[in-house]
């Protein structure tokens, strides 16, 4: 039941006073958005939003991301008054300071309450988009009883600007998400200035055209704000909720400007702000009164918490539905026969087509997968196992058809990551991470498990040419902090990849695939689990040792071509398949020193470019790769033009050694 208008005033007013005086007592932040939508967040949190402060991991509460992430002060101060356990009132006061879980942008992994990672604009309503996706998958899967909640978003003209704005609204148009409600703060305010500056769209038209439905309201009219949000609720598609506002609401010399964006309102805005507000509470402090409602709305969830632990405890389905909520992988998974199969009977595939294998042995195994590709699923290979399609008739399909939308697809991974419950992958080529890598880093930063099917990982890709053909993408890709990227060799090492990639809880994974078929050059049943160590020595010198050579990838089957002709010419040469840098690197020195020794010539072989390989094979080893663009020719061919083949290699491991 709403409080009167006079006590909602207040407790609205309760944000725009923290956020202004956080923002003041940092010197830096966004105090226009929290003040403009203060109303708009008063009522969704106190009436509509299901949370529970004191159990913020409940699994089916409504999921709140604030996509408009410079505008922290909104969620910092909604969390606080609604009595989450942080941020306390010392935290905010040190609001964009070392050690504040108030970072100046939401991160997910320093405040419980924060759904996501978020200030990249646009990203926080993808995601959002993925975690209605996961809220519809996991109903069917286990009804109404465990799963049965909304995703609701405040977003800006910023995210709705965006590029990914246009595949998010199209996905989620798509597939009817009709339990997923955006609000849009709609101040036509941006950092420049005002919005007809750039722009000129119908943004509501838009959103209609991708299935969406549209409705606007009064931002600071608390009736009107709860007419909008009932008739989203009722509607069964996903919601634009236009809120007109005025940015920086309150402070009477610079509200409704440019001014309140991005930057402290000043000493003297903020006093006049408080006398407009009828505001008498000192910085920092809020009136019992006002605490005190705030924090009973925090406890209107908690009876339908109570009921669903009991439908819960009830459920045949408990144990199933917690293993997938916390994560864990069923007990006893492993892939290890399925490794010993191929041990027995190798194959010549390429590492996409390896990859296809191994998700039709995963996808069996684990219900709660969710592969999919952005329209190359006959290219990348992800849909295996028997999986059916994710569709608007049927969420309990498996495998979503993400269209044309790389960056879309990776932040609605992100998503499902964040929202928990299943594992979502999916697929295109390596060279359109550039599209994916905005996604791909908050991923990484969030520590979620995605796993990125890449495929076409080279100049081996062929014809498509040099548009087409990553030259410097898995090594940017390295450089990013908190990632697996895997090149595997081949199908025993694909599968390998696929149980680590699955395994890891807080990172995610670029499984970088070739399109060519490669060689099995893991036979060995005894040998298992090398990859887990990032690299591992694959063949042993048979001569005295001379030369190391590290290869990942497709050009692992190059190096033992190297070896063994180095060998016939009494060079004794041990092979390295590099299969992932990021976990070689976490092991011990001991291991590390062991597979690079320093009394050989060390020698990288990769279809990419050599920058970064120095750092294992040292400024007197060589590097052999590709340090320009591609050309359209097969593979073969490209592969002898740019020197990749033990015929060029060989020569120039002699010379260095004979120097």
């Amino acid at each position: 039941m709403s409080l009167d208008t006079a006590r909602m005033v207040q407790m609205a007013n309760a944000i725009r006073a923290l956020s202004m005086d956080a923002v003041q007592a940092a010197n830096s932040g966004h105090p226009g958005m929290p003040m403009g939508m203060a109303d708009v967040a008063t009522v969704l949190w106190s009436e509509y939003l299901k949370h529970d402060p004191k159990a913020p991991d409940w699994a089916d509460r409504d999921r709140f991301v604030l996509s408009a992430g410079h505008g922290s002060m909104l969620i910092y101060s909604l969390l606080h008054l609604s009595g989450y356990a942080r941020p306390t009132m010392e935290d905010i006061r040190n609001f964009r300071q070392l050690g504040s879980p108030c970072a100046g942008h939401p991160e997910n992994f320093l405040l419980d309450g924060v759904e996501s990672t978020t200030g990249p604009l646009g990203q926080g309503l993808a995601m959002a988009v993925g975690m209605a996706m996961a809220e519809r998958h996991l109903n069917a899967a286990f009804g109404d009883d465990l799963v049965d909640h909304r995703t609701w978003v405040i977003a800006g003209d910023g995210c709705l600007m965006e590029g990914i704005n246009h595949e998010a609204i199209g996905l989620a148009g798509h597939l009817k998400l009709g339990r997923m409600v955006v609000l849009w703060d709609d101040n036509n305010i941006t950092i420049d200035g005002t919005t007809d500056l750039s722009t000129s769209e119908d943004i509501k038209a838009r959103y209609e055209a991708t299935g969406w439905h549209v409705v606007s309201c009064d931002g600071h009219d608390f009736a009107d704000i709860r007419r909008a949000l009932d008739e989203a609720v009722a509607d069964d598609r996903p919601s634009l909720v236009a809120c007109k506002t005025v940015i920086g609401k309150g402070a009477p010399n610079k509200q409704g400007t440019s001014a309140t964006h991005g930057a402290p309102l000043g000493e003297d805005e903020i006093s006049a702000a408080r006398n407009v507000l009828g505001w008498d509470a000192r910085p920092f402090e809020v009136p019992e009164q006002v605490l005190s409602d705030w924090r009973d709305t925090g406890e209107r969830s908690a009876a339908m918490h109570s009921e669903w632990d009991v439908r819960l405890s009830n459920s045949s389905e408990k144990a199933e539905f917690e293993r997938r909520m916390a994560g864990e992988l069923p007990a006893g998974f492993s892939l290890d026969n399925y490794i010993q199969s191929l041990m027995a009977e190798p194959q010549k595939v390429a590492t996409r087509k390896a990859s296809e294998m191994t998700l039709a042995q995963i996808n069996g195994k684990l219900p709660e997968t969710i592969g999919g590709s952005a329209d190359l699923t006959g290219s990348n290979n992800t849909k295996a196992g028997g999986i059916t399609a994710f569709t608007a008739d049927d969420y309990s399909g498996r495998y979503v058809y993400y269209g044309i939308r790389e960056f879309g697809m990776a932040a609605a991974m992100n998503g499902m990551a964040l929202h928990g419950g299943v594992i979502p992958y999916g697929g295109t080529f390596l060279v359109f991470t550039d599209y994916c890598r905005a996604a791909i880093r908050l991923s990484a930063l969030q520590q979620q498990r995605v796993v990125y099917v890449m495929t076409h990982d080279s100049i081996g890709l062929g014809e498509d040419g040099p548009t087409h053909q990553p030259v410097e993408h898995v090594q940017s890709l390295r450089m990013m902090p908190n990632v697996l990227v895997m090149r595997p060799a081949d199908a025993v090492e694909t599968a390998e990849c696929w149980e680590i990639a699955l395994r890891q809880k807080a990172r995610p994974t670029v499984l970088a695939l070739s399109r060519q078929g490669l060689p099995q050059v893991r036979n060995a049943p005894d040998e298992i689990g090398m990859c887990s160590r990032g690299a591992y020595r694959l063949k042993k010198n048979g001569n005295a040792p001379k030369v190391t050579l590290v290869a990942s990838g497709s050009e692992v089957h190059v190096a033992l071509d190297c070896a063994e002709q180095l060998e016939k010419q009494g060079v004794g040469a041990q092979v390295v398949s590099m299969v992932c840098t990021e976990l070689f690197d976490e092991q011990d020195d001991a291991y590390r020193s062991d597979i690079l020794p320093d009394n050989t010539l060390k020698v990288s072989i990769e279809a990419g470019t050599t920058f970064g390989w120095e750092r294992y094979v040292g400024i007197d080893g060589l590097t052999i790769g590709i340090d320009r663009f591609g050309a359209s020719a097969p593979a073969g061919d490209l592969f002898a033009k740019f020197g990749l083949t033990a015929e060029a290699i060989v020569p120039q491991i002699m010379n260095k050694l004979n120097d």
